[in-house]
């Protein structure tokens, strides 16, 4: 059926003007002023609202089989989840282990996503070991399924993280084939020395995540990773950058005409190093890689966010539940920091928190909101008809509320997890309504999405 939102606020990364928008066969069709609505139309008038292209999360974990345990949600959960929170299509890193064959993960990770996902939805292939057999089944991969991303981690070693020689492998096919190599930037050898020096010196509570890991170790692993760029030719993509030194060394790289793009992540935006130190093991809550840092690092990402330093806000969603997962590194029980679970689950919340402490809080333009939100995660990835409002675009858009006020709460989100880490934080604006290829979102009823080809 053909659906029509009139009197809206149109805003993209270019352009911001009231106007109609005729959506039909899954497409943008018409935008103008006073368009006419064939029969059997819905209309929806959002006078007085924001309408935004649908926004693309370029880095999310569901699927995800970590430190002896699963991530909480499943792609019902986190699409729905996603959906409320203004995002229509997201990104997946698939993680195999190294004894696992790539194809097998590819359609494991792919198979579990086209079962019950409500998104529309892409993949970077992790590559956790590179020789002659998972090189051939990476070309096959990125031919025949169009994925045309990789992920590598500079870091867990012994779980996914590659060696040098494995790396270079990776960047020479990438450049080869054309395709982005995704990095997870520290020094895996450091965090696991610091570690083992802060483990035994009776240092195991969660506060002791970030200095086993310090700024230092993640600037190091940028400078590493743009290093083996630069002597490739591959395209790269920082992932969750999260802090000051890590930033200014990709952007020296860039001046120098490496192709190398900057992520960072909302955690690293509303959050900082001392939730970690919350008393009664609460600080477990917040513990992720990299690790949140101090609140001058914050300073400087809205900055470099506000200049375009940084191109996209990510989540690197990644959700366990505290009491039965994050506790299987409490001291109470024996146990230490490198034993929790990494992450903080986030894929609902991105857009209203980065709003809030963007726009809402004159940190950042609306336009530059829509590009780091949406536009250059589908410029940068090739997601073909997505990330703008436009006649031939996807008819994925959010109606969004400026004007609501709200809290964040784990006793109301879709995320399957026991806590969240934004939890009681306000809220400026919300999404009102999340129209996905031209369908508004019922979620009592989601129609499924799709996997996109980006060949």
């Amino acid at each position: 059926m053909p659906l029509m939102i009139t009197n809206g606020r149109l805003v993209t990364a270019a352009s911001d003007c009231v106007a109609d928008i005729f959506c039909e066969d899954q497409q943008i069709t018409a935008i103008g002023g006073n368009l006419p609505a064939p029969p059997e139309t819905t209309v929806i008038d959002a006078a007085g609202k924001l309408v935004f292209p649908g926004f693309i999360d370029p880095h999310v974990h569901i699927h995800l089989p970590f430190m002896g345990t699963f991530a909480k949600d499943d792609h019902r959960s986190a699409s729905l989840a996603a959906l409320a929170g203004g995002t229509t299509t997201y990104m997946e890193m698939i993680c195999p282990a190294r004894d696992e064959q790539p194809i097998e993960a590819f359609e494991l990770w792919r198979d579990k996503a086209r079962a019950d996902s409500c998104c529309d939805y892409s993949f970077h292939m992790g590559v956790t070991r590179f020789d002659a057999d998972a090189q051939r089944q990476l070309r096959s991969i990125v031919a025949d399924h169009g994925v045309t991303s990789f992920k590598v981690f500079l870091a867990y070693k012994g779980a996914f993280g590659v060696m040098d020689d494995e790396l270079y492998g990776v960047c020479k096919l990438a450049a080869e084939l054309g395709v982005t190599v995704t990095a997870h930037c520290e020094n895996a050898d450091l965090v696991a020395l610091r570690q083992a020096e802060l483990v035994a010196a009776g240092k195991v509570g969660p506060e002791w995540h970030e200095p086993s890991r310090p700024v230092p170790v993640e600037a190091e692993g940028v400078h590493h990773f743009c290093t083996f760029l630069q002597l490739t030719g591959a395209r790269g993509y920082i992932v969750h950058t999260s802090c000051r030194d890590a930033v200014e060394i990709a952007l020296s790289f860039q001046s120098r005409g490496v192709d190398v793009a900057i992520e960072t992540v909302i955690p690293y935006l509303v959050l900082d190093d001392t939730h970690t130190h919350r008393p009664d093991f609460e600080g477990a809550k917040y513990v992720m890689s990299p690790p949140l840092r101090s609140k001058e690092h914050q300073a400087y990402l809205w900055d470099a966010l506000a200049a375009g330093h940084i191109a996209t806000v990510a989540t690197d969603h990644a959700p366990f539940d505290f009491d039965a997962q994050k506790r299987m590194g409490d001291p109470a029980a024996g146990k230490d920091f490198t034993l929790i679970p990494n992450g903080i689950p986030s894929i609902e919340d991105r857009v209203h928190l980065l709003y809030t402490h963007g726009p809402a809080a004159g940190r950042l333009s609306l336009h530059r909101f829509v590009a780091a939100a949406s536009t250059n995660a589908a410029v940068q990835f090739n997601l073909k008809r997505k990330g703008d409002i436009a006649p031939g675009y996807d008819a994925d858009l959010v109606i969004f509320d400026p004007d609501y006020r709200g809290v964040i709460s784990a006793e109301t989100h879709r995320m399957a997890v026991d806590y969240s880490g934004f939890e009681g934080m306000p809220i400026i604006g919300r999404t009102e309504a999340t129209i996905l290829r031209g369908r508004v979102v019922d979620f009592d009823e989601p129609a499924p999405g799709l996997m996109i080809d980006r060949r």
